[in-house]
Protein backbone atom coordinates (compact mmCIF):
# COMPACT_ATOMS: atom_id res chain seq x y z
CA UNK A 1 0.00 0.00 0.00
CA UNK A 2 1.11 3.53 -0.77
CA UNK A 3 0.69 5.49 2.47
CA UNK A 4 0.77 8.97 0.99
CA UNK A 5 -2.72 10.40 0.71
CA UNK A 6 -4.36 7.70 2.84
CA UNK A 7 -6.70 8.55 5.72
CA UNK A 8 -5.71 6.35 8.65
CA UNK A 9 -7.43 5.84 12.00
CA UNK A 10 -4.99 5.20 14.86
CA UNK A 11 -6.36 4.33 18.30
CA UNK A 12 -4.28 5.08 21.37
CA UNK A 13 -2.62 7.84 19.35
CA UNK A 14 -1.62 10.20 22.14
CA UNK A 15 1.24 8.21 23.69
CA UNK A 16 3.54 5.21 23.38
CA UNK A 17 3.37 3.24 20.14
CA UNK A 18 0.38 5.23 18.90
CA UNK A 19 2.18 8.54 19.28
CA UNK A 20 5.24 7.30 17.37
CA UNK A 21 3.02 5.71 14.75
CA UNK A 22 1.08 8.92 14.20
CA UNK A 23 4.29 10.84 13.65
CA UNK A 24 5.65 8.27 11.19
CA UNK A 25 2.42 8.08 9.20
CA UNK A 26 2.17 11.86 8.97
CA UNK A 27 5.80 12.03 7.80
CA UNK A 28 4.91 9.51 5.08
CA UNK A 29 2.10 11.74 3.81
CA UNK A 30 -0.96 10.21 5.47
CA UNK A 31 -3.72 12.06 7.26
CA UNK A 32 -4.20 10.53 10.70
CA UNK A 33 -7.52 10.43 12.51
CA UNK A 34 -6.07 10.20 16.00
CA UNK A 35 -8.20 8.56 18.69
CA UNK A 36 -7.43 8.71 22.42
CA UNK A 37 -8.96 9.77 25.73
CA UNK A 38 -6.48 12.59 26.40
CA UNK A 39 -7.87 15.54 24.45
CA UNK A 40 -4.99 17.87 25.38
CA UNK A 41 -2.40 15.34 24.21
CA UNK A 42 -4.26 14.88 20.93
CA UNK A 43 -4.37 18.62 20.36
CA UNK A 44 -0.58 18.75 20.81
CA UNK A 45 0.05 16.33 17.93
CA UNK A 46 1.71 17.95 14.93
CA UNK A 47 1.11 17.34 11.25
CA UNK A 48 -2.00 16.42 9.26
CA UNK A 49 -3.91 15.08 12.27
CA UNK A 50 -7.61 15.16 13.10
CA UNK A 51 -7.94 14.72 16.89
CA UNK A 52 -10.84 12.52 17.95
CA UNK A 53 -11.18 12.33 21.76
CA UNK A 54 -12.94 9.12 22.72
CA UNK A 55 -13.01 6.67 25.61
CA UNK A 56 -12.94 3.38 23.71
CA UNK A 57 -14.09 1.56 26.83
CA UNK A 58 -17.45 3.34 26.57
CA UNK A 59 -19.79 1.71 24.02
CA UNK A 60 -21.81 4.89 23.47
CA UNK A 61 -18.65 6.93 22.92
CA UNK A 62 -17.48 4.37 20.35
CA UNK A 63 -20.81 4.62 18.62
CA UNK A 64 -20.47 8.40 18.36
CA UNK A 65 -16.92 8.00 17.04
CA UNK A 66 -18.10 5.56 14.39
CA UNK A 67 -20.85 7.93 13.30
CA UNK A 68 -18.16 10.51 12.58
CA UNK A 69 -15.86 8.05 10.82
CA UNK A 70 -18.64 6.81 8.55
CA UNK A 71 -20.23 10.26 8.17
CA UNK A 72 -18.55 13.65 8.04
CA UNK A 73 -15.02 12.21 8.30
CA UNK A 74 -15.47 9.56 5.62
CA UNK A 75 -13.80 8.05 3.72
CA UNK A 76 -11.37 6.08 5.86
CA UNK A 77 -8.74 3.88 4.20
CA UNK A 78 -7.04 2.18 7.14
CA UNK A 79 -7.93 1.25 10.73
CA UNK A 80 -5.08 0.51 13.16
CA UNK A 81 -6.35 -0.93 16.45
CA UNK A 82 -3.47 -0.08 18.77
CA UNK A 83 -5.08 1.08 22.04
CA UNK A 84 -4.82 -1.32 24.98
CA UNK A 85 -4.55 -1.39 28.74
CA UNK A 86 -3.08 -4.02 31.06
CA UNK A 87 -4.34 -4.58 34.59
CA UNK A 88 -2.28 -6.87 36.78
CA UNK A 89 -4.51 -8.93 39.05
CA UNK A 90 -4.13 -11.90 41.38
CA UNK A 91 -7.61 -13.34 41.77
CA UNK A 92 -6.96 -15.42 44.90
CA UNK A 93 -6.70 -12.03 46.61
CA UNK A 94 -9.76 -9.99 47.51
CA UNK A 95 -9.71 -7.40 44.72
CA UNK A 96 -11.81 -4.27 45.41
CA UNK A 97 -13.10 -3.71 41.86
CA UNK A 98 -12.38 -6.89 39.95
CA UNK A 99 -15.59 -6.70 37.90
CA UNK A 100 -14.97 -3.09 36.84
CA UNK A 101 -11.34 -3.73 35.91
CA UNK A 102 -12.25 -6.84 33.94
CA UNK A 103 -15.05 -5.11 32.03
CA UNK A 104 -12.88 -2.15 31.10
CA UNK A 105 -9.93 -4.27 29.99
CA UNK A 106 -12.18 -6.46 27.85
CA UNK A 107 -13.90 -3.41 26.35
CA UNK A 108 -10.75 -1.52 25.37
CA UNK A 109 -8.57 -4.45 24.31
CA UNK A 110 -11.08 -6.68 22.54
CA UNK A 111 -14.59 -5.28 22.23
CA UNK A 112 -13.43 -1.94 20.81
CA UNK A 113 -11.25 -3.30 17.97
CA UNK A 114 -13.92 -5.85 17.04
CA UNK A 115 -16.63 -3.15 17.09
CA UNK A 116 -14.61 -0.64 15.05
CA UNK A 117 -13.58 -3.29 12.53
CA UNK A 118 -17.11 -4.63 12.07
CA UNK A 119 -18.71 -1.23 11.51
CA UNK A 120 -15.96 0.18 9.28
CA UNK A 121 -15.49 -2.94 7.16
CA UNK A 122 -18.34 -2.27 4.67
CA UNK A 123 -16.92 1.22 4.11
CA UNK A 124 -13.35 -0.04 3.74
CA UNK A 125 -14.58 -2.64 1.25
CA UNK A 126 -15.60 0.19 -1.10
CA UNK A 127 -12.11 1.75 -1.12
CA UNK A 128 -9.65 0.88 -3.92
CA UNK A 129 -7.22 -0.43 -1.30
CA UNK A 130 -7.74 -0.55 2.44
CA UNK A 131 -6.46 -2.27 5.56
CA UNK A 132 -7.14 -3.18 9.16
CA UNK A 133 -4.12 -3.76 11.38
CA UNK A 134 -4.58 -5.22 14.85
CA UNK A 135 -1.79 -5.02 17.41
CA UNK A 136 -1.41 -8.16 19.50
CA UNK A 137 1.32 -9.54 21.74
CA UNK A 138 3.59 -12.53 22.23
CA UNK A 139 1.33 -13.19 25.21
CA UNK A 140 -1.35 -14.27 22.72
CA UNK A 141 0.73 -17.45 22.26
CA UNK A 142 1.29 -18.14 25.96
CA UNK A 143 -0.05 -16.15 28.93
CA UNK A 144 1.72 -14.74 31.94
CA UNK A 145 0.30 -15.18 35.42
CA UNK A 146 0.19 -11.51 36.36
CA UNK A 147 -2.21 -10.28 33.64
CA UNK A 148 -4.75 -12.99 32.78
CA UNK A 149 -7.36 -10.73 31.19
CA UNK A 150 -4.83 -8.88 29.03
CA UNK A 151 -3.47 -12.20 27.74
CA UNK A 152 -6.99 -13.44 27.01
CA UNK A 153 -7.87 -10.30 25.07
CA UNK A 154 -4.75 -10.50 22.91
CA UNK A 155 -5.39 -14.18 22.16
CA UNK A 156 -8.97 -13.32 21.28
CA UNK A 157 -7.90 -10.45 19.03
CA UNK A 158 -5.45 -12.76 17.28
CA UNK A 159 -8.22 -15.26 16.49
CA UNK A 160 -10.60 -12.48 15.40
CA UNK A 161 -7.96 -11.06 13.06
CA UNK A 162 -7.43 -14.43 11.40
CA UNK A 163 -11.15 -15.07 10.96
CA UNK A 164 -11.73 -11.58 9.58
CA UNK A 165 -8.90 -12.15 7.08
CA UNK A 166 -10.67 -15.29 5.88
CA UNK A 167 -13.74 -13.16 5.16
CA UNK A 168 -11.90 -10.42 3.29
CA UNK A 169 -9.84 -12.89 1.28
CA UNK A 170 -13.11 -14.33 0.03
CA UNK A 171 -15.32 -11.24 -0.27
CA UNK A 172 -13.18 -8.10 -0.59
CA UNK A 173 -9.49 -8.83 -1.29
CA UNK A 174 -8.85 -5.10 -1.64
CA UNK A 175 -8.95 -4.98 2.20
CA UNK A 176 -5.84 -6.41 3.84
CA UNK A 177 -6.27 -7.62 7.44
CA UNK A 178 -2.96 -7.86 9.31
CA UNK A 179 -1.67 -8.66 12.78
CA UNK A 180 1.44 -7.11 14.28
CA UNK A 181 2.72 -9.13 17.25
CA UNK A 182 4.69 -7.04 19.72
CA UNK A 183 7.31 -7.94 22.32
CA UNK A 184 7.53 -5.77 25.42
CA UNK A 185 7.67 -2.12 24.36
CA UNK A 186 9.01 0.73 26.51
CA UNK A 187 5.75 2.59 27.18
CA UNK A 188 3.84 3.85 30.18
CA UNK A 189 2.00 0.52 30.36
CA UNK A 190 5.25 -1.39 30.98
CA UNK A 191 6.93 1.16 33.26
CA UNK A 192 8.83 -0.39 36.14
CA UNK A 193 8.80 -3.97 34.91
CA UNK A 194 10.49 -6.21 32.40
CA UNK A 195 13.75 -5.80 30.55
CA UNK A 196 14.96 -5.90 26.96
CA UNK A 197 12.14 -3.61 25.83
CA UNK A 198 12.10 -2.11 22.36
CA UNK A 199 11.55 1.59 21.71
CA UNK A 200 8.09 2.80 20.59
CA UNK A 201 9.62 4.14 17.36
CA UNK A 202 10.79 0.63 16.44
CA UNK A 203 7.39 -0.83 17.27
CA UNK A 204 5.68 1.85 15.17
CA UNK A 205 8.01 1.23 12.23
CA UNK A 206 6.98 -2.44 12.22
CA UNK A 207 3.34 -1.40 11.86
CA UNK A 208 4.20 0.90 8.97
CA UNK A 209 6.08 -2.00 7.38
CA UNK A 210 3.05 -4.27 7.71
CA UNK A 211 0.92 -1.63 6.03
CA UNK A 212 3.34 -0.89 3.19
CA UNK A 213 4.09 -4.54 2.39
CA UNK A 214 0.59 -5.89 2.94
CA UNK A 215 1.85 -8.69 5.17
CA UNK A 216 -0.69 -10.84 7.01
CA UNK A 217 1.45 -11.16 10.13
CA UNK A 218 4.52 -9.30 11.37
CA UNK A 219 6.51 -10.69 14.30
CA UNK A 220 8.48 -7.90 15.93
CA UNK A 221 11.85 -8.34 17.63
CA UNK A 222 12.04 -11.27 20.05
CA UNK A 223 8.57 -12.49 19.13
CA UNK A 224 10.08 -14.21 16.07
CA UNK A 225 12.21 -16.48 18.27
CA UNK A 226 9.39 -16.94 20.76
CA UNK A 227 6.94 -17.98 18.02
CA UNK A 228 9.47 -20.53 16.79
CA UNK A 229 9.86 -21.94 20.32
CA UNK A 230 6.09 -22.11 20.68
CA UNK A 231 5.76 -24.08 17.44
CA UNK A 232 8.33 -26.64 18.59
CA UNK A 233 7.44 -26.79 22.29
CA UNK A 234 4.37 -24.95 23.60
CA UNK A 235 5.23 -26.19 27.10
CA UNK A 236 8.65 -24.52 26.99
CA UNK A 237 7.13 -21.28 25.68
CA UNK A 238 4.66 -21.35 28.55
CA UNK A 239 7.43 -21.77 31.13
CA UNK A 240 9.35 -18.82 29.65
CA UNK A 241 6.57 -16.28 30.16
CA UNK A 242 4.27 -17.59 32.87
CA UNK A 243 6.03 -15.83 35.77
Amino acid sequence: MEIEGKRIVVTGASRGIGYSLTRQLCAAGAEVLAVARDEAALDALNGPVIPLPCDLGDRQARGALLEKLTGDLAPVDVLINNAAIQVEAHYPDDLPDAAGDIARELAINLEAPVHLSAVLMPHLARRPEAAIINITSALAFAPKAAAPVYCATKAGLQRFTTALRYQTDRSCPNVRVSEVIMPMVDTGMTAGRGHGKIAPDIAAASIVEALCRGRDRVLVGKTRAFAAIHRVSPALAARIVRG
